[in-house]
């Protein structure tokens, strides 16, 4: 039996004022807390817990209304606190947010805030294929090439941490995930720009990163991808959609066959080229993929991939 978050609040009522926080702010951290217990329903819960070096990081929220730019800088519970401001954050009005650290101490504030959605300035329509060789291919065939992030940096990772380094061992983990944050944000926003529709692959990560592909399938960092172009879309005004991706490999994109000369299974994985005994027509596998993304995501009527 675990206490709710309307218990916690009871138990925790006048805390801040020891804390130093904002009451909204317990208040927040107790919502959390219950949470993550109905979800879990384990006796001893990992709190924030994410993966060793990234454990326990700081993390504050806040409320809407409990912070805003006042004399150039984030006002909140009586404190000023100075930040990048690459946005022009003085013409928002801050809904929820939060005060968040990174694996190497750093703070950052992230907040909320409305604006207008633009009018999407592309009219193309792609489909997008997600892999391992190539992170992301396109219909048309523009592709993003696989970083290599972790393994590039996998020997000064592994030097660091059997000398101890702890501080220099969430250097690289952050040194990994900005290189990776840096390339999906500028390849997103190049589609983005150009593009009125984009449908992509309903592909999980999660069961492959218990694999021998795991570091792979990091490096690729599909989830993060897609949510870059989901909210990325929204803002945009942009058509964005998941599709299933089953047998979008192996199905011929020109006429809807399924031959027999496909590539199948993990034993298919060595085949880049393939030529469909039906039509007639080569295919690049993953452009063959991706457009039949871009079929599905229009639910191409007449012909398709066909059910089996």
């Amino acid at each position: 039996m675990f206490l709710s978050a309307y218990d916690i609040q009871k138990y925790t009522q006048g805390a801040h004022k020891e804390l130093g926080l904002h009451s909204h702010t317990v208040q927040k951290v107790g919502a959390e807390y219950a949470t993550r217990r109905k979800q879990f329903k384990k006796n001893r819960l990992n709190w924030r817990k994410s993966g060793g070096v990234r454990r326990s990081l700081g993390w504050i929220p806040i409320n809407t209304g409990m912070a805003k730019w006042k004399n150039g800088q984030v006002y909140h519970n009586g404190h000023y606190f100075k930040v990048w401001d690459s946005y022009g954050l003085g013409q928002y009005s801050f809904r929820t947010g939060s005060f968040n650290e990174d694996a190497r101490g750093r703070w950052y504030f992230n907040v909320v805030v409305e604006v207008e959605a633009k009018i999407p300035a592309g009219q193309d329509k792609i489909g997008i294929d997600l892999g391992l060789k190539t992170t992301a291919t396109c219909s048309d065939g523009t592709k993003l090439e696989a970083g290599h992030f972790y393994r590039d940096l996998e020997p000064k990772l592994a030097m660091a941490q059997r000398a101890g380094k702890k501080k220099q061992v969430k250097n690289i983990h952050a040194k990994i995930a900005n290189r990776r944050k840096d390339a999906l944000h500028k390849f997103s926003r190049q589609l983005v720009n150009r593009c009125g529709e984009i449908y992509v692959g309903n592909v999980k990560s999660s069961a492959l990163a218990k694999t021998t592909m795991a570091k792979s399938v990091q490096d690729a960092g599909w989830a993060m991808l897609k949510t870059m172009l989901k909210y990325k879309c929204d803002h945009a005004g942009i058509v964005f959609k998941e599709v299933n991706e089953s047998y979008t490999t192996q199905t011929c994109s020109h006429c809807g066959a399924l031959p027999n000369e496909r590539p199948k299974g993990i034993a298919g994985l060595g085949i880049r080229e393939w030529t469909c005994s039906a039509c007639g027509v080569t295919h690049d596998r993953d452009v063959n993929a991706a457009k039949n993304m871009l079929a599905l995501g229009h639910e191409r009527p007449e012909e398709g991939i066909p059910v089996l």
